[in-house]
């Protein structure tokens, strides 16, 4: 196995000596105003200096932060990676009873929010007995970020750690169940950014468009650890929303970008799709979820490389990268492994699969995560003994070492003794000109065993023996779903994926349409 090499050191302190005058960050809610590497530097200081004196943040100690995306949140994450403290990212999205639960589980020693999160901070501190920081300082029984103002601005000594401590306690989106927090070290961090950097050909002068949610290791380290790595700029915006993903592209420079494909089809549903100029992105990557190819089509129409990429929490989670030759002759892959990965197929008894073969995709390097957070029964079933990740992700790898993800494998169901696997028919539901949005989940039946179950969102009204037909022109018959559900809109997930689980549970209600 390759091995980077992992120091522990202050990136800003090194950006802001190699390249202090390049625009760090630009605040899409302050009329896109810019940071320097400097001014970014000399912010986090002062930041680590109040965690540090007015909360008593000490290594190993875990800071929560609940908030949407923005410029404050990002200094509290690079400060504690200064101090040697641990960033717990909260998920906005869930509800108080779930954030009590990870609250208990990390133990934090501070609680920061937005005021958007004031009252449900407010709880969980008085609960859990932490101390409250507002964010904005909307909030005058809360203690004030802005006191960081009157702080140093000059650099905190190193702290006494490792590369293997902990920078973040991130939690695990629980599209399967209960979220655990997983442990990535500033060793994981770097090797990720390294990885991308280096593999992915990300330049000082990238930009992209931060929206995804920081709670989540997309918003952490798909793009944003890489370019602070190499110096290049993140748009910082509070969440997604089409129109400013329009303007960031046409109007403020973005290179590279990220999403997960519920975003690029509402991107390709908007009225600015048709007339938008792409001409200044170099590449377009999604992750997450499987991409329909219908998205990839359209931006391949308007001469943007699009490509899917593959990644998880516990693994980077940037692992593949699919050279732009190879982009229209394998479309979908995720292409050949970074400069530090290595992956792996294996079958159900762990023996090697052949080449185009379904098995479950393993991984393995120094970008991989420590563990979960006090769950080592967790840690345990995930990592084996020789350092492999089992992803529980179905994958197939071809004679040119190409990787394919093919879905989850608690997702893949077995109808009529025939493998079915969501993520195919769920692309081809998105080639239908009628349909917006396609889940797809397997349900018992006493002839099959399983058969398929379609939620769908409709732009226009079609009939269940029309999408029946459409997909029996373009699948074997036992990958045709049996039932077809229509919504308004399929539920999504704090990061924007389809939420198979509270799809999942609609269909166990009385009141379920059939």
């Amino acid at each position: 196995m390759t091995v980077l090499p992992a120091p522990t050191f202050d990136w800003l302190a090194i950006r802001a000596r190699l390249s202090p005058d390049r625009i760090a960050l630009r605040d899409a809610a302050q009329d896109y105003a810019s940071v320097t590497y400097r001014q970014w530097f000399e912010r986090v200081n002062q930041t680590a200096h109040f965690l540090h004196n007015r909360l008593g943040v000490r290594p190993g100690d875990r800071v929560a932060v609940l908030a949407r995306n923005s410029i404050a949140y990002l200094d509290v994450w690079f400060a504690l990676g200064q101090l040697g403290g641990i960033l717990q990212n909260l998920n906005w999205r869930l509800s108080r009873r779930e954030l009590a639960t990870l609250v208990a589980d990390a133990a934090p020693v501070a609680i920061l929010a937005d005021a958007a999160h004031g009252e449900t901070a407010t709880e969980l501190a008085q609960a859990h007995r932490l101390q409250r920081v507002s964010l904005d300082d909307r909030d005058s029984t809360s203690i004030a970020f802005g006191e960081r103002a009157a702080c140093p601005t000059t650099r905190m000594p190193p702290p006494p750690i490792t590369p293997e401590a902990p920078w973040v306690v991130c939690y695990t989106g629980g599209s399967t169940g209960t979220p655990k927090g997983a442990v990535l070290s500033h060793r994981a961090i770097f090797a990720n950014a390294v990885n991308t950097v280096l593999s992915w050909g990300i330049r000082p002068d990238d930009v992209t468009l931060l929206d995804a949610p920081l709670f989540h290791t997309g918003g952490l380290n798909v793009l944003t650890a890489p370019l602070v790595a190499i110096g290049g700029t993140s748009i910082v915006a509070s969440g997604f929303a089409p129109e400013q993903t329009f303007d960031a592209i046409e109007r403020h420079g973005v290179t590279i970008l990220f999403g997960v494909p519920t975003m690029f089809i509402e991107l390709q549903r908007h009225p600015r799709w048709a007339t938008a100029d792409f001409s200044r992105l170099r590449f377009v990557i999604s992750g997450g979820a499987p991409c329909p190819m219908p998205v990839f089509e359209a931006f391949w129409a308007k001469g943007v490389a699009f490509r899917t990429g593959y990644g998880l929490t516990e693994a980077g989670p940037n692992n593949f990268w699919l050279p732009a030759a190879e982009v229209h002759r394998k479309p979908g892959a995720v292409g050949y492994p970074l400069w530090s990965v290595e992956a792996c197929i294996v079958r159900s008894d762990g023996t090697a699969c052949t080449a185009d073969e379904v098995g479950e995709l393993c991984l393995r390097g120094p970008h991989l995560f420590s563990g979960y957070w006090n769950n080592p029964m967790a840690t345990a079933a995930a990592l084996d003994a020789e350092g492999w990740l089992h992803t529980g992700d179905l994958a197939t790898c071809d004679g040119d070492g190409c990787f394919r993800i093919v879905g989850r494998l608690k997702d893949m169901f077995i109808s009529g003794g025939e493998n079915v696997y969501p993520a195919e028919v769920e692309s081809v539901l998105h080639e239908c000109p009628a349909v917006a949005e396609a889940a797809v989940l397997g349900v018992p039946d006493p002839t099959w065993g399983e058969v398929g179950v379609a939620f769908v969102v409709l732009t226009e009204e079609r009939s269940d023996a029309e999408l029946t037909a459409f997909c029996r022109a373009r699948l074997a018959g036992y990958k045709v779903p049996k039932r077809f559900i229509r919504l308004p809109a399929l539920p999504k997930t704090g990061a924007h994926k389809v939420d198979k689980v509270t799809l999942r549970a609609r269909l166990s209600r009385p009141d379920a349409p059939h």
